[in-house]
């Protein structure tokens, strides 16, 4: 497996990580437990060495999954795990609501190190941007468990690129996390060129454009209820069939290039930049050890300016979150 630094913190994990929270949630039913401890150890086997993880994906189910399945391995492994919801600690609900403030936060690392069976935790996400606290205060609050030994990294998910730059004049930030794919290509207006500029790192998550570019998915599909794409707009079926324009691309380069249209995907992510560093979820071996086959995909320049050329004369239809969820969203 290849390795990848994320950005100037020295933080070196495999150049693909491992999503891990559609094994517990989001997807719809939960996984089996002893079957996902299972495909967790085989990516390791098969050289990944970063996997995410949230409080809020279960909530607390995958944190106690990784728990276990990396205990083991924890000295060659990096773990990435998120605070920022309102989570109530004892029945796991979900209150709807961010919270971001510095006791909170330090709440939430403590639960999160015992779930995950450890005494540190490689790099702390703030999940969503909290508008009710300043960023200096979570980043310094972070910056207290960092220097406390339990946090080593910080890092932020879909933040705006001025909430970015404030949090990493406090505590450099070795991460940040947002949606990018060819199905999503919004980061590439602000975002990746601050994040050169300042020395940080970006792990993309929904790479496969949330399962949408493997070519697996079309306006006929249906989602179990529990599925967080039946509230997606760009997963309606008249969406779907507009959009399929972009997946009939990824098809048509998957086969000049003798790969499956999402090892397209994730290597045309990985030829972006350096720094980048997807994170695409599975709950099946298949899938996992396809996804890691992008490794070995390469791109021409030319290939690569023709793939993203032809990508963005494709009007893609639906926003890629319900409403709600974007709000909280580039803050």
């Amino acid at each position: 497996m290849q390795k990848r630094k994320l950005g100037n913190s020295g933080l070196e994990v495999s150049a693909l990580g491992l999503g891990c929270m559609s094994m517990s949630s989001g997807y719809g039913p939960a996984a089996d437990k002893q079957e996902m401890i299972a495909l967790i150890r085989k990516a390791i086997e098969y050289g990944v060495t970063l996997f995410d993880t949230a409080e809020a994906y279960g909530p607390f189910a995958n944190e106690e999954l990784l728990g276990e399945a990396l205990a083991p391995f924890r000295n060659d492994v990096v773990i990435a795990t998120k605070f920022g919801f309102e989570i109530d600690p004892d029945t796991g609900e979900r209150k709807g609501g961010t919270n971001s403030r510095p006791e909170h936060i330090k709440q939430v690392a403590e639960a999160s190190l015992k779930r995950l069976k450890t005494d540190y935790i490689d790099l702390f996400y703030q999940h969503r941007v909290d508008p009710a606290v300043s960023i200096e205060d979570v980043a310094g609050a972070v910056k207290e468990l960092i220097q406390a030994g339990k946090v080593r990294h910080l890092g932020l998910s879909e933040a705006g690129a001025q909430t970015i730059r404030r949090a990493h004049a406090i505590q450099p930030i070795t991460a940040v996390q947002s949606e990018y794919s060819l199905w999503y290509r919004g980061p590439e207006n602000e975002i990746l060129p601050m994040l050169e500029e300042l020395g940080i790192g970006f792990v993309p998550f929904s790479p496969l454009g949330v399962g949408f570019l493997t070519g697996k998915i079309d306006e006929n599909t249906k989602f179990d209820s529990s599925d967080f794409r039946t509230m997606v707009p760009r997963f309606a079926p008249e969406a779907m069939k507009e959009n399929m324009a972009l997946v009939d691309l990824v098809c048509d380069v998957a086969t000049r290039k003798h790969a499956t249209p999402a090892q397209i995907a994730l290597s045309w992510l990985l030829a972006q930049k350096p720094w980048i560093v997807p994170i695409p979820g599975t709950t099946k071996l298949h899938r996992l050890e396809e996804n890691l086959g992008a490794t070995k995909v390469e791109f021409t320049p030319y290939e690569l300016s023709e793939i993203g050329a032809a990508a963005a004369r494709i009007p893609l239809q639906g926003a890629r979150l319900p409403e709600a969820s974007l709000a909280m969203t580039g803050r």
